[in-house]
């Protein structure tokens, strides 16, 4: 049985009022090792999860088993840029103020030639819905099932306790969306945003058909840490799913794009993804995170 406390903790928790999201590249030719040694106790407290991007572990000449650079994908009429980072910073908290005061403190440990190429404030809306009104991650899986969809069980030295983490960056056109008639807005759901409940009969091309996640051979379970983000003139989702390898989250990735079947996810004709990154997060060890997977 795998033990809980080898994985980050900010994984497993409930979504918080507030997060931030932080992608920082790696400028050519520098050192990561002190940085990643000045942060390395950030997760400790279950208020930060660090990843790790294909480019930092070829800059530390490490290869991570199962982690490889988001795949730019284009399907029937829509695409899925790739914006691959060398790090991921996941900061979650009570209070905007509070998540600020530790982001700055994670940038000015780190050092000089990490740049900070994106940064996602992120809310709690409504007890956990999304901008469109409906509920988020219904089904997530949980307790055991949860450790067996996100956790690495298996592997070389800092491995088992980590977990591969796929984030995406959605706009939504919220306007297009609310000039639908709510029947409407459920068939693109799937579900019923009144009570939740999932349309039986629902049309291929809904959300819940395409991302289905017991669909899948073998079955792309993935626990999902989403949040809302964004103001009044731009807005949307930003999609978090730790799997414990990244072909879970493809899978999904590629029917939802039509790739499969040539039906397209009908939700992405209200949204669109803007970024995307694959990160490995490492397990916990008694003073941080262990970093044995790329050599240090």
């Amino acid at each position: 049985m795998l033990d809980p406390k080898l994985v980050q903790a900010s994984i497993l928790a409930a979504i918080p009022p507030v997060g931030a999201a932080l992608v920082f590249d790696l400028d050519p030719g520098v050192d990561p090792r002190p940085g990643l040694r000045a942060i390395r106790g950030e997760a400790i407290d279950g208020c930060v999860a660090l990843g790790i991007g294909a480019p930092l572990a070829l800059a530390m000449h490490a290869r991570i088993e199962g982690l490889r650079g988001f795949p730019a994908l284009s399907g029937v009429g829509v695409a899925f840029p790739s914006t691959q980072g060398a790090l991921w910073v996941y900061v979650r908290g009570e209070e905007h103020g509070t998540v600020l005061d530790r982001c700055m403190g994670i940038q000015r440990k780190l050092g000089t030639g990490w740049r900070l190429m994106e940064e996602v404030d992120a809310f709690r809306y409504r007890q956990g819905r999304d901008l469109t009104g409906y509920e988020d991650g219904t089904e997530n899986p949980k307790g055991d099932a949860a450790l067996e969809a996100a956790i690495v069980a298996h592997g070389g030295p800092g491995m088992v306790g980590g977990s591969f983490v796929a984030v995406q960056r959605y706009v939504h056109d919220l306007a297009r969306f609310e000039e639908l008639a709510p029947a409407a807005r459920d068939a693109i759901i799937g579900r019923r945003a009144a009570d939740n409940t999932e349309i039986t009969d629902a049309v291929a091309t809904a959300h819940v058909k395409r991302a289905a996640q017991e669909s899948f051979d073998p079955p792309a379970f993935m626990l999902r840490r989403s949040m809302p983000f964004g103001g009044v003139r731009e807005h949307g989702l930003y999609f978090v799913a730790y799997v414990e390898a990244l072909d879970r989250f493809e899978r999904v990735l590629r029917r939802m794009a039509g790739l499969d079947d040539g039906q397209v996810d009908g939700l992405l004709g209200v949204t669109r993804a803007t970024s995307g990154g694959y990160y490995f997060c490492p397990p916990m060890i008694d003073d941080g995170v262990d970093l044995r997977a790329v050599g240090m």
